[in-house]
Order: C-alpha cells, then structure tokens, then sequence
C-alpha cells in the first residue's frame, strides 16, 4: 500500500492575556476546514494549534490577576485548549511556547542562526507597542496611535540582539515574483510585496532585563523578542528534521501578523537552511459596530457563549457564510439571527425533516431505486464546484454553493408534492431527495460536523443495497436569537 500524503497545518499560537473571542474561533475554524477537507481526502493530517506564552502582555494580564506568572499560564492554556475541544477543533496537537521541547528547538535555531553570521548585537531606538508586541515606525502610527490598539507606543533604548533581516531583501523578493501564490488573499499579497520593495531593516530580536522568556543562549540577561520565539513553534512540534522533509503545507492566519509570517519566517527559514511553507493564507478581521474585535477594546464576543446556546454548527456556518474570506467582516446578533432561521432552521433543517418524514411514510417504495437524472446531475456538478471553491479558500462561495443544492432540493419537493394523492412517481421522487441530502451530508462534513453526523447516521444502506431511514431530532430548532 502506498503512505499516505501528508498535509501539515496550523493556526496563529494565541497569546493567553485573555479567553478566546469570536475572532480567534474563525481563523481556528478555517484551519479546521481545511483539516476535515484534507483527511476526506485520505491525507495523513497533522493539525496544530497552541498558545503564544512568552510576552509582556503575559506578565501584565498575570499581575492584573494577581497571579503568579506560570500559574497563570497554565490557567489560560487549559482554558484555550478546552475551548477548541469544545467547538469541535480537530487538532491533532496543541503547543505552549513554555514547554520544554520548544523552548529547546529555539534555542537550537538561535545557535545556528548564529553561527551562519545573522545575528549580532546592537543598541535599538524607537517606538515600542506592547499591544501589538512590535516595534513601531512613525509611519506605522495614525496620530502617534497604534492604529490597532489606540494607544502610544513607548520610546525605548537598549541593547538588543539584531537578526540579518535586510539580506534577505532579494531573496523575499524573488519568492514573490516567483510564487504570487504563496500569500493568499491578493490585497496581503501586494502589501507584503510592497513593505519589502520599500526596504527592509535589520530587526531587533531580544528584549533586555526581562524575567519572563527564553532566555538568549550564552546571555541570560537577555530574552528571545516574542515574535522571533513564536514562529519557531511550528518547527518545535514536529521537530527540525520533520519539518526539513515536509514543512507546512498552509499557516492560516489573521492578516495582523502576516509580515511576521511572510517576511521574517521565510529569511529566518533561509538561514537555518530549511525549507519555506507551501503557503499562507490570513483572513479579515472582524468588527463589531465598524470597530475591530479586540480584547483590550472590551467589544469581544464569547464564541464558547453563542456555540453552547445555539449550536457550534450554527457558529462555524455563520462565520463561514457571512464573510468571504480575506475580508473584514462586521458581527452583530442580528445578522446571526437572520443566517439561522433561514439558512438553516428554514433551509437545511427543513429539507432534512421534510425528506426524512417522506421517506419514513414512503419507506416501503425506497429499496434501492432509481434517482431523477435532473437531481443527479445536480449533485455531480456543485460538487466539482464547492471542491474548487474550497481549494481557492472561498468558504464563503463553497457554501452558497450548497444551499443552492438545499434550495433545489426544497424546490424539488414542491413541484413534486409526492405526500399529494395525485402524486406520480413518488417512489423516485422520495428516493431521489434521500440521496441528494446524504449527498449534502457528505458535503458539508468540513463546514457543519454535527449536523452532517446527524444526517448521515439517519440514513443506511445494507449490504444488498437497501435503504432504511431514520429521523433525526430537528437539526436547528427555530428560536429567538437576541
């Protein structure tokens, strides 16, 4: 038997100053997707997901708690962990940037970063955001603000360790000449593309006189810059010789930290040696009101909250279908109301009671059969579709696209009306709808796990072919969602 190819994917590491927002759960999710996409494809998947640990913003939410800084670590980790297993995250690993074995990785990538000549030492001026945890231009700022967090950076002036970032200029250059592709939506693409072209400085990677971090190699009173530490997180899971025969294949990401990942990874990838990922993709942000999510604004949204009362299914569509990806995105509970009661109460929900209750009725004339050529090739051609779209990264288009086929079937059902006396064909007629919605179950397997569970354990075949059907609990109950 030949192995199986492999498929290697990971989400942002998120810093544990706070719980998850809804933001956070929608890029988890996209990685999530992709992961379910890849193994129904018979991929070996390797899933990661994990904690950025390692910052100030950690010691300052910690001293707010009033907690001990490990503690509180360790605290907020298990809360991130948890909430991924709760919504259904499919990761087959989850890092902290406190364990030993990245702690050991980063030490070994400074030490051959080192010896190839691209660090050195140095004195830093200039502009500090601890919000952002990076160093800031003058360009960089709205009104002397962070345009992110609102705030106004810190002037500092310390010894640092600096990383050769300016010599990889060319070679940055000629990636993207050579693979637009590898930065995914287009608009990051040419920013990137841009901030590179307009040059690049040598960058500041240690802090100094801190007592939370990694400490540098050889120099303790020194720790490892944040940003420097976490991109290394993706190499410490799978170890340094794994990621040399198979680097990942997507990090998916949001597009606040896409020069980290599509300037820095790749310059500090080429000085260890070691190959670049297949790609990366980052999605929008999302805003609340027209004013980005941010816990340190106060407008976050507890996705665990709005999972846990209507259904993670209900989350995952709604993130999925409202905003193409790429884009910001505006949240509110009325936009989530209306997705709900008529996508999916008044949309897949009804076909799945419809066509269960049918075929519950009718079962007697389902045992095996023929389907309605027009249904058939219906199902044949969205599926070639919602393939492609996925393969673009247009959620947004792949699940227009099947409740396209769920609006059909719906349709279908009308103009056929098999429950009236007068009814023809209503043997092909029930058969046919049960097979498009386990169709539509298989479909949406990567997008809504539950519901297609919920779908596909309804409907059996036996070994000879016959069909038994058994109707589910109603899969998105009506309900006020305000």
């Amino acid at each position: 038997m030949p192995a199986q190819e492999k498929f290697y994917i990971t989400t942002p590491i998120y810093y544990v100053n706070d719980r998850p927002h809804v933001g956070h759960a929608y890029t988890t999710i996209i990685a999530d997707v992709l992961a379910r996409t890849a193994r129904m494809a018979k991929k070996e998947v390797v899933f990661l997901a994990g904690t950025d640990e390692n910052s100030q913003k950690t010691v300052d939410a910690a001293l707010k708690a009033k907690e001990e800084v490990k503690n509180y670590t360790d605290r907020l980790a298990a809360i991130w962990k948890s909430a991924w297993e709760t919504i259904g995250i499919t990761n087959t690993d989850f890092i902290r940037t406190t364990e030993e074995r990245h702690v050991k990785t980063v030490a070994e990538v400074w030490r051959r970063i080192l010896e190839k000549g691209d660090i050195y030492k140095g004195t830093y001026k200039g502009l500090y955001c601890v919000g952002c945890e990076e160093f800031k231009k003058e360009s960089d700022l709205i009104d002397g603000l962070c345009s992110e967090h609102k705030t106004k950076p810190e002037y500092i002036e310390e010894e640092n360790y600096f990383f050769k970032l300016s010599k990889y200029r060319k070679d940055l250059l000629q990636l993207y000449e050579s693979n637009p592709s590898f930065i995914i939506p287009a608009g990051r693409f040419n920013e990137v593309k841009k901030f590179v072209s307009d040059g690049l400085e040598d960058i500041s990677i240690s802090r100094e006189g801190k007592n939370w971090g990694i400490p540098v190699p050889g120099d303790p009173n020194h720790v490892i810059y944040v940003w420097f530490d976490a991109l290394i997180n993706y190499i410490s899971a799978i170890g340094i010789d794994e990621w040399e025969k198979h680097p990942a294949d997507i990090h998916v990401i949001g597009k606040n930290i896409i020069r980290f990942h599509a300037v820095i990874w790749p310059a500090m990838l080429w000085s260890l040696g070691l190959p670049l990922p297949k790609g990366i993709i980052a999605n929008g942000f999302f805003t609340v009101g027209g004013v980005k999510i941010s816990k340190s604004l106060g407008n976050a949204i507890d996705p665990l909250l709005l999972g846990e009362k209507y259904g993670f299914d209900a989350l995952r569509y709604f993130l999925l279908r409202e905003i193409p990806f790429g884009e910001d995105g505006d949240f509110s509970y009325e936009k989530f109301d209306e997705r709900y009661t008529s996508d999916l109460a008044n949309g897949l929900g009804n076909l799945s009671a419809r066509t269960f209750t049918l075929a519950e009725k009718y079962w007697f004339f389902v045992d095996g059969g023929d389907i309605d050529a027009e249904v058939q090739v219906k199902i044949d051609s969205l599926k070639k579709e919602v393939i492609y779209a996925v393969e673009q990264f247009k959620f947004h288009d792949a699940l227009t696209l099947i409740w396209e086929l769920i609006a059909f079937g719906n349709a279908y059902l009308q103009e056929k009306k098999p429950w009236a006396p007068d009814a023809i064909d209503v043997s092909r007629t029930v058969f046919s709808m049960v097979v498009l919605l386990d169709n539509v179950a298989a479909i949406i397997a990567p997008f809504l796990p539950d519901a297609s569970r919920k779908i596909a354990e309804s409907i059996v075949w036996d070994a000879s072919g016959t069909l038994r059907v058994k109707k589910p609990k109603i899969l998105f109950p009506r309900r006020d969602m305000r």
